[in-house]
Protein backbone atom coordinates (compact mmCIF):
# COMPACT_ATOMS: atom_id res chain seq x y z
CA UNK A 1 0.00 0.00 0.00
CA UNK A 2 2.48 2.38 0.73
CA UNK A 3 4.54 1.75 -2.96
CA UNK A 4 0.87 2.14 -4.12
CA UNK A 5 0.90 5.70 -2.51
CA UNK A 6 4.22 6.47 -3.75
CA UNK A 7 3.15 5.69 -7.17
CA UNK A 8 0.11 7.86 -7.03
CA UNK A 9 2.04 10.80 -5.64
CA UNK A 10 4.78 10.77 -8.54
CA UNK A 11 1.90 10.65 -11.00
CA UNK A 12 -0.13 13.39 -9.18
CA UNK A 13 3.15 15.38 -9.59
CA UNK A 14 3.93 14.75 -12.77
CA UNK A 15 0.58 15.79 -13.77
CA UNK A 16 0.59 19.25 -11.76
CA UNK A 17 3.74 20.11 -12.87
CA UNK A 18 4.44 18.95 -15.96
CA UNK A 19 0.42 18.37 -17.50
CA UNK A 20 0.42 14.51 -17.57
CA UNK A 21 -2.87 14.01 -18.30
CA UNK A 22 -5.95 11.18 -17.48
CA UNK A 23 -4.58 8.52 -19.47
CA UNK A 24 -1.20 8.78 -18.35
CA UNK A 25 -2.37 8.66 -14.66
CA UNK A 26 -4.96 5.65 -15.63
CA UNK A 27 -1.57 4.02 -17.22
CA UNK A 28 0.63 4.40 -14.33
CA UNK A 29 -2.00 3.12 -11.79
CA UNK A 30 -2.29 -0.29 -14.33
CA UNK A 31 1.73 -0.12 -14.20
CA UNK A 32 1.50 -0.06 -10.58
CA UNK A 33 -1.26 -2.59 -9.89
CA UNK A 34 1.00 -5.11 -12.07
CA UNK A 35 3.97 -4.69 -10.68
CA UNK A 36 2.81 -5.10 -6.89
CA UNK A 37 1.24 -8.03 -8.11
CA UNK A 38 3.77 -9.87 -9.81
CA UNK A 39 6.58 -9.26 -6.79
CA UNK A 40 3.67 -10.35 -4.24
CA UNK A 41 3.31 -13.12 -6.24
CA UNK A 42 7.41 -13.76 -6.52
CA UNK A 43 7.81 -13.22 -2.72
CA UNK A 44 4.82 -15.48 -1.52
CA UNK A 45 6.45 -18.15 -3.84
CA UNK A 46 9.97 -17.53 -2.49
CA UNK A 47 8.54 -17.78 1.28
CA UNK A 48 8.96 -13.93 2.58
CA UNK A 49 6.84 -11.69 3.70
CA UNK A 50 9.19 -8.75 3.66
CA UNK A 51 11.15 -6.48 1.38
CA UNK A 52 14.91 -6.40 2.01
CA UNK A 53 17.06 -3.18 1.89
CA UNK A 54 17.91 -3.63 -1.28
CA UNK A 55 14.63 -4.86 -2.63
CA UNK A 56 13.39 -1.25 -1.20
CA UNK A 57 15.42 0.58 -3.60
CA UNK A 58 14.65 -1.61 -6.75
CA UNK A 59 11.26 -1.16 -5.64
CA UNK A 60 11.64 3.22 -5.49
CA UNK A 61 13.35 2.41 -9.05
CA UNK A 62 10.15 0.22 -9.89
CA UNK A 63 7.75 3.17 -9.17
CA UNK A 64 10.02 5.50 -10.71
CA UNK A 65 9.75 3.63 -14.22
CA UNK A 66 6.07 3.75 -13.79
CA UNK A 67 6.24 7.68 -14.35
CA UNK A 68 8.68 6.98 -17.47
CA UNK A 69 5.80 4.71 -18.59
CA UNK A 70 2.86 6.87 -18.06
CA UNK A 71 4.78 9.70 -19.37
CA UNK A 72 6.04 7.57 -22.73
CA UNK A 73 2.70 6.12 -23.45
CA UNK A 74 0.57 9.26 -23.02
CA UNK A 75 3.14 10.89 -25.24
CA UNK A 76 2.26 7.91 -27.82
CA UNK A 77 -1.15 7.98 -28.01
CA UNK A 78 -1.92 11.88 -27.50
CA UNK A 79 1.38 13.88 -28.72
CA UNK A 80 1.99 14.83 -25.22
CA UNK A 81 5.23 14.62 -23.67
CA UNK A 82 7.44 16.22 -20.96
CA UNK A 83 11.31 15.95 -22.11
CA UNK A 84 12.11 16.86 -18.69
CA UNK A 85 10.24 15.05 -16.36
CA UNK A 86 11.03 11.75 -18.96
CA UNK A 87 14.94 12.24 -18.52
CA UNK A 88 15.23 13.09 -14.56
CA UNK A 89 12.62 10.07 -14.07
CA UNK A 90 14.96 8.16 -15.98
CA UNK A 91 18.43 8.96 -15.04
CA UNK A 92 17.50 8.86 -11.30
CA UNK A 93 16.20 5.24 -12.24
CA UNK A 94 19.59 4.32 -13.77
CA UNK A 95 21.68 5.75 -10.68
CA UNK A 96 20.59 3.97 -8.23
CA UNK A 97 20.62 0.83 -10.37
CA UNK A 98 23.92 0.91 -8.80
CA UNK A 99 22.80 1.48 -5.36
CA UNK A 100 20.81 -1.79 -4.87
CA UNK A 101 23.57 -4.28 -5.85
CA UNK A 102 25.63 -3.01 -3.06
CA UNK A 103 23.06 -2.62 -0.56
CA UNK A 104 22.65 -6.14 -1.24
CA UNK A 105 26.16 -7.00 -0.52
CA UNK A 106 26.50 -5.21 2.14
CA UNK A 107 23.60 -6.31 4.17
CA UNK A 108 23.58 -9.59 3.23
CA UNK A 109 20.27 -9.76 2.24
CA UNK A 110 20.93 -10.63 -1.24
CA UNK A 111 18.06 -13.30 -2.89
CA UNK A 112 17.16 -15.03 -6.30
CA UNK A 113 13.99 -13.07 -5.87
CA UNK A 114 16.14 -9.24 -5.53
CA UNK A 115 17.93 -10.65 -8.13
CA UNK A 116 15.52 -10.69 -10.59
CA UNK A 117 13.48 -8.09 -9.28
CA UNK A 118 16.25 -5.66 -10.18
CA UNK A 119 16.90 -7.49 -13.69
CA UNK A 120 13.13 -7.12 -14.64
CA UNK A 121 13.01 -3.72 -13.92
CA UNK A 122 15.98 -2.89 -15.34
CA UNK A 123 14.69 -4.66 -18.98
CA UNK A 124 11.58 -2.85 -18.49
CA UNK A 125 12.61 0.57 -18.23
CA UNK A 126 15.15 -0.45 -21.49
CA UNK A 127 11.88 -1.15 -23.47
CA UNK A 128 9.89 1.89 -22.20
CA UNK A 129 12.69 3.85 -23.15
CA UNK A 130 13.35 2.82 -26.39
CA UNK A 131 9.76 2.82 -27.29
CA UNK A 132 10.16 6.61 -27.13
CA UNK A 133 13.61 6.68 -28.83
CA UNK A 134 12.05 4.75 -31.48
CA UNK A 135 9.81 7.99 -32.05
CA UNK A 136 13.23 10.46 -32.39
CA UNK A 137 15.33 8.15 -34.41
CA UNK A 138 13.32 4.74 -36.08
CA UNK A 139 10.96 1.84 -35.34
CA UNK A 140 14.77 0.10 -35.22
CA UNK A 141 15.58 1.23 -31.94
CA UNK A 142 12.74 -0.76 -30.70
CA UNK A 143 15.41 -3.63 -31.06
CA UNK A 144 17.21 -2.27 -28.23
CA UNK A 145 14.31 -3.07 -25.58
CA UNK A 146 12.81 -6.19 -27.23
CA UNK A 147 15.89 -7.98 -27.64
CA UNK A 148 16.13 -9.54 -24.09
CA UNK A 149 12.37 -10.51 -24.43
CA UNK A 150 13.43 -11.84 -27.60
CA UNK A 151 15.99 -13.94 -25.96
CA UNK A 152 13.74 -14.80 -23.18
CA UNK A 153 11.15 -16.59 -25.70
CA UNK A 154 13.46 -17.85 -27.59
CA UNK A 155 14.52 -19.54 -24.06
CA UNK A 156 11.47 -21.26 -24.27
CA UNK A 157 11.33 -22.97 -27.73
CA UNK A 158 15.26 -23.57 -27.15
CA UNK A 159 15.71 -24.49 -23.31
CA UNK A 160 19.64 -24.46 -23.48
CA UNK A 161 19.59 -20.88 -24.12
CA UNK A 162 17.96 -20.90 -20.93
CA UNK A 163 21.80 -22.07 -19.32
CA UNK A 164 24.00 -20.16 -17.06
CA UNK A 165 26.34 -17.53 -18.83
CA UNK A 166 29.75 -16.70 -17.16
CA UNK A 167 29.74 -13.25 -15.62
CA UNK A 168 31.47 -10.93 -17.71
CA UNK A 169 32.09 -7.07 -16.97
CA UNK A 170 32.12 -6.57 -21.11
CA UNK A 171 28.50 -6.90 -20.53
CA UNK A 172 27.60 -6.06 -17.57
CA UNK A 173 29.21 -2.81 -19.51
CA UNK A 174 27.17 -2.87 -22.62
CA UNK A 175 23.76 -3.44 -20.26
CA UNK A 176 24.43 -0.18 -18.67
CA UNK A 177 25.53 1.70 -21.77
CA UNK A 178 22.15 0.92 -23.09
CA UNK A 179 20.03 3.05 -20.47
CA UNK A 180 22.81 5.95 -20.87
CA UNK A 181 22.38 6.27 -24.49
CA UNK A 182 18.68 6.39 -24.56
CA UNK A 183 18.68 9.11 -21.83
CA UNK A 184 20.63 10.76 -24.16
CA UNK A 185 18.52 11.06 -27.03
CA UNK A 186 15.56 11.30 -25.49
CA UNK A 187 17.27 14.68 -24.01
CA UNK A 188 17.66 15.79 -27.50
CA UNK A 189 20.39 17.28 -26.67
CA UNK A 190 22.38 16.29 -29.58
CA UNK A 191 22.64 16.65 -33.21
CA UNK A 192 20.25 14.15 -35.26
CA UNK A 193 23.11 12.43 -36.68
CA UNK A 194 24.93 11.79 -33.61
CA UNK A 195 22.08 10.96 -31.76
CA UNK A 196 21.15 8.49 -34.41
CA UNK A 197 24.62 6.99 -34.76
CA UNK A 198 24.90 7.16 -30.71
CA UNK A 199 21.87 4.69 -30.42
CA UNK A 200 23.07 2.62 -33.39
CA UNK A 201 26.27 2.05 -31.59
CA UNK A 202 24.27 1.01 -28.78
CA UNK A 203 22.32 -1.36 -30.67
CA UNK A 204 25.14 -2.80 -32.40
CA UNK A 205 26.69 -3.48 -28.62
CA UNK A 206 23.70 -5.50 -27.54
CA UNK A 207 23.61 -7.87 -30.23
CA UNK A 208 27.25 -8.50 -29.75
CA UNK A 209 26.25 -9.39 -25.97
CA UNK A 210 23.69 -11.27 -26.90
CA UNK A 211 25.76 -12.78 -29.63
CA UNK A 212 28.34 -13.66 -27.36
CA UNK A 213 26.09 -15.61 -24.63
CA UNK A 214 24.15 -17.52 -26.94
CA UNK A 215 27.45 -18.95 -29.10
CA UNK A 216 28.61 -20.01 -25.50
CA UNK A 217 25.43 -21.24 -24.80
CA UNK A 218 25.40 -23.47 -27.93
CA UNK A 219 29.24 -24.84 -26.64
CA UNK A 220 28.29 -25.08 -23.51
CA UNK A 221 25.71 -27.40 -24.71
CA UNK A 222 27.68 -29.15 -27.35
CA UNK A 223 30.15 -30.11 -24.35
CA UNK A 224 27.15 -31.30 -22.62
CA UNK A 225 26.07 -33.59 -25.51
CA UNK A 226 29.54 -35.22 -26.12
CA UNK A 227 30.16 -35.92 -22.48
CA UNK A 228 26.53 -37.37 -22.18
Amino acid sequence: MAAAGVQLLILAGLSAAFGLGPLGVLVGVVYAAGLLGLLSTAMHRAGRSALGPADVVTLARALLVGGVTAIVVEGLLTGWTSTVALVVLASVALVLDGVDGKVARRTGTASPVGARFDMEVDAFLILVLSVHVAGIVGPWALAIGGMRYAFVVAGWLLPWLRGPVPPSYAAKTVAALQGVVLVVASAGLLPHAVTVALVAGALAALAWSFGRSVRLLWRAERLALAHG
